[in-house]
């Protein structure tokens, strides 16, 4: 199956299939997040939010999953909720 066929129609798409995927486009890794894909094209654009690269000769911005998995992670490590040391509380 090729990439094109991947994204030929919205329903195409199934989170069981992005969530397999090792690289993501834009669009797929917004949808990965629950995110809208112009929120990572404005954290991309201000060097915030996960990493991300330009792959092939069209320039196509893409995101690892395991880099996206990684900097949910960081997420959740740096907000006080979810990381009991950096609770004010304690």
């Amino acid at each position: 199956m090729s990439a094109h066929s991947l994204h030929s129609s919205p329903d195409s798409l199934r989170p069981a299939r992005v969530g397999s995927a090792d690289f993501l486009t834009v669009k797929d890794a917004a949808l990965y997040l629950g995110l809208s894909p112009h929120t990572l094209y404005v954290w991309r654009h201000r060097r915030l939010g996960p990493p991300s690269f330009r792959m092939g000769t069209r320039g196509r911005v893409m995101y690892r999953r395991e880099f996206l998995d990684a900097w949910v992670q960081e997420q959740e490590q740096a907000d006080s909720r979810c990381n009991a040391s950096l609770s004010p509380l304690s």
